[in-house]
């Protein structure tokens, strides 16, 4: 709900829970007055615009030059502070106009109230399925000495505790101007008193949690390796000091953005934050001819007052309900094998079709035939950019295959890398100028092999053709989009010098057209993106693929960490989790983690053994049983991997609590191994079977009292799994 108070000048933005109050003050400027727990009125909040000065040095606007009502953007919780203009903390906004002076002063011209969410095109976005769902109001400002605007957009949702920031950046002005930055959002606490929680990682060791508390000066996270990138995640959370996952105030921030993106928090002298979020500055700039415009990526801020677990289960409901799209969405995912890890490059017709039968057997419902069926493909050192089928590895072509497969029963899925090109391929030696590059100097090359550029549209029309051509002649029914390698020698040989600053945006938006032109052509065709793994784990990325590979690495107990982290903010069904011939474990250990996610194998089915197929079979039937709790249920993480080192404990509650599923690994056996697992987000009056031990217990039992675990959780890398079904 969104009230504006025209006396006072207060727009009051309300979700369920929260309330967020935007003031116009002054000469028209524009600050925030509060952010946090719902309030029922805006009484003298106007107030917290007019912080005392600390310093002499904090320079007054000019218009109301008196000691008694001194406004100083400096001090002032500014809502969208820009550069230049008496503001010295770290900007929103900074345009290098017409005559050379970096100086934005935004004021605010009017404002628009209305049902509905507005498109973020040409960028991805999240969406409502009718515009009662939500609330958009929209706050126009301008610079009056160089007529450039911008629109703040603010959509916020009304049974969920969820706004969406973004900005549109207008030239108004009849001379041309630069945008050196530009932040989807800027939010001024008025306290320092939090800590900092991200996502960080490597290739294989993705969105592991790291949490310290804010310090004077700057601190944040940032990529400019041309993706959301496996080393920082684009998410972000402010909670108090105290909070944990049940209690405690959090303030989470998520971009729905995959390429080079900065989240800042300056805690300034007077002990007060600022956050900003949005495209990294670094190597960006955007030239505005007059009339053009430029529209930031969405920003999702969810708050809570409950602790970091109902920020995640906001962000998870969200994600699944508006975000993911498509017939995947809502309809049952098949579970797929992939050959990756079988077979690597070293596969053929026959051998892929053996995969299929025994995979039947095992009642799965897709072969994935992964890296190394085009061009000359038979090791990562070729053929990328050469989209048509090798038949001497694939002997009677892709449509045999795909029959055979078929005729087994299950469906089909293949792998691309559209934005790569090797150098040793067709498609480089007739176009070696499309490649990512800066003249005069060749390319850092990465995995043996270069990145497309993607800015250009006849780059793109290429990649669409190849594949379109592949995907309309056969019946394939699901992409595996990879992106192995960062981007370096940042260049395109089409833009103009003082345009090369575009690159890496119109890079990015050259990629979500390509994935949008091939999920409208194939609108049943289930799409899973991957990055080296989950080097592209973002929302953006979301909303073209229902599902992202968490992480290359498939040893169970390490992905506990990486699946811990990653449902910060993303939900189990956009997770792919794999199980794999990984040794640590049992497979009983590789089956109930994988089930944290979207389920899957990565293995020769042929090598298993009879007592392996047995236990795949059973968790095939786990995976059926248990797919609506998971992918539409709640999160509760009962127990952190970093808590102790010894165990790991998760559950999904159904949303109407009839229903539970808790998880718990053992990755090292305790020196002292009594453990008692308590559940959360149950019904306290309701009444569940047990499967663990056969009994009958109230919701306030398990939640309070918990179960005694302690033998079954005493033995290093083992699992066990207590599902509750409510007593009818």
């Amino acid at each position: 709900m969104i009230n504006f108070d025209s006396k006072n000048r207060i727009f009051k933005l309300d979700t369920p829970n929260s309330s967020y109050v935007i003031g116009v003050v002054d000469s028209d400027q524009l600050v925030n007055l509060y952010y946090g727990s719902k309030i029922a009125d805006t009484e003298g909040l106007e107030a917290r615009s007019f912080r005392p000065r600390c310093a002499s040095f904090s320079p007054l606007t000019n218009e109301h030059y008196t000691d008694s009502h001194d406004f100083s953007p400096d001090c002032a919780p500014m809502e969208y502070g820009c550069n230049g203009c008496g503001d010295f903390r770290v900007s929103a906004l900074s345009i290098k106009n017409a005559d050379g002076n970096t100086v934005t002063d935004m004021r605010y011209e009017g404002h628009r109230i209305y049902a509905g969410k507005p498109s973020a095109e040409p960028l991805p976005s999240v969406y409502l399925n009718s515009d009662s769902e939500a609330d958009t109001l929209e706050i126009y400002m301008a610079d009056r000495a160089t007529d450039i605007r911008v629109t703040l957009i603010y959509t916020v949702f009304n049974a969920l505790d969820a706004i969406i920031r973004s900005a549109k950046i207008e030239n108004a002005s009849q001379k041309p101007a630069d945008i050196e930055r530009a932040m989807s959002l800027c939010v001024d606490l008025p306290s320092m008193d939090y800590d900092l929680i991200t996502l960080y990682g490597r290739h294989a060791k993705e969105r592991s949690e790291e949490r310290r508390p804010l310090a004077h000066g700057l601190q944040g996270i940032a990529s400019k390796r041309g993706v959301s990138s496996h080393c920082q995640n684009p998410f972000a959370a402010l909670v108090s000091e105290n909070a944990d996952e049940d209690s405690g105030e959090v303030y989470g921030f998520n971009l729905v953005y995959s390429g080079n993106f900065e989240f800042c928090a300056e805690c300034d002298f007077s002990g007060t934050s600022r956050i900003v979020m949005g495209i990294n500055p670094n190597d960006f700039s955007w030239r505005l001819e007059p009339g053009e415009s430029f529209m930031t990526p969405e920003a999702v801020i969810v708050y809570s007052n409950a602790g970091i677990g109902e920020m995640s289960r906001t962000y998870h409901r969200l994600y699944n309900n508006n975000l993911v799209c498509g017939k995947w969405k809502s309809a049952k995912r098949p579970l797929l094998i992939n050959s990756w890890e079988a077979a690597y490059f070293d596969f053929d017709t026959e051998k892929l079709v053996s995969f299929a039968e025994r995979a039947k057997e095992l009642g799965m419902d897709m072969l994935v035939m992964d890296d190394g069926w085009f061009g000359e493909r038979n090791d990562d050192r070729s053929s990328l950019g050469d989209w048509f089928v090798n038949e001497s590895k694939l002997r009677g072509g892709l449509g045999e295959l795909i029959d055979r497969v078929n005729a087994l029963g299950l469906k089909f899925g293949i792998w691309y890398e559209p934005e790569m090109i090797s150098p040793d391929s067709e498609l480089f030696r007739a176009h070696p100028d499309w490649c990512v590059h800066v003249p005069n100097r060749k390319p850092c090359i990465g995995r043996h092999q270069y990145v497309l550029d993607m800015s250009r549209k006849d780059v793109c029309d290429n990649i669409f053709d190849q594949m379109y051509s592949v995907l309309s002649k056969y019946k394939i029914d699901y992409i595996k989009w990879d992106f192995n390698r960062n981007i370096s020698d940042a260049g395109s040989a089409l833009l103009p010098a003082d345009r090369q600053g575009e690159f890496f945006h119109r890079f990015i938006l050259g990629t979500y057209e390509l994935m949008g032109r091939i999920r409208d052509a194939f609108p049943d065709m289930l799409f899973e993106n991957c990055s080296g793994g989950g080097g592209r784990f973002d929302p953006a990325m979301l909303a073209f693929s229902q599902q992202i590979w968490a992480s290359d690495n498939t040893d169970p107990i390490e992905r506990l960490t990486i699946q811990f982290g990653t449902s910060m903010c993303y939900p189990a069904s956009t997770m792919g989790a794999h199980v794999s011939a990984c040794d640590r474990t049992d497979y009983k250990v590789k089956g109930d983690v994988a089930l944290w996610g979207t389920f899957g194998y990565e293995l020769d089915p042929n090598e298993l053994s009879a007592e392996e197929r047995g236990q795949v079979k059973k968790q095939v039937d786990e995976y059926r049983k248990y797919y609506d709790l998971i992918h539409s249920g709640d999160l509760y993480r009962l127990k952190s991997p970093y808590d102790d080192g010894y165990r790991c404990a998760w559950s999904f509650v159904a949303q109407d609590k009839s229903e539970a599923l808790a998880t718990v690994v053992t990755m090292r056996a305790p020196e002292v191994p009594f453990f008692i697992l308590k559940f959360k987000g149950l019904d306290p009056e309701k009444r569940y079977s047990c499967d663990f031990d056969g009994r009958v217990y109230s919701g306030s039992n398990l939640m309070n009292a918990g179960l005694n675990l302690t033998r079954s959780t005493a033995k290093t890398y083992s699992s066990v799994k207590i599902y509750l079904k409510e007593e009818e």
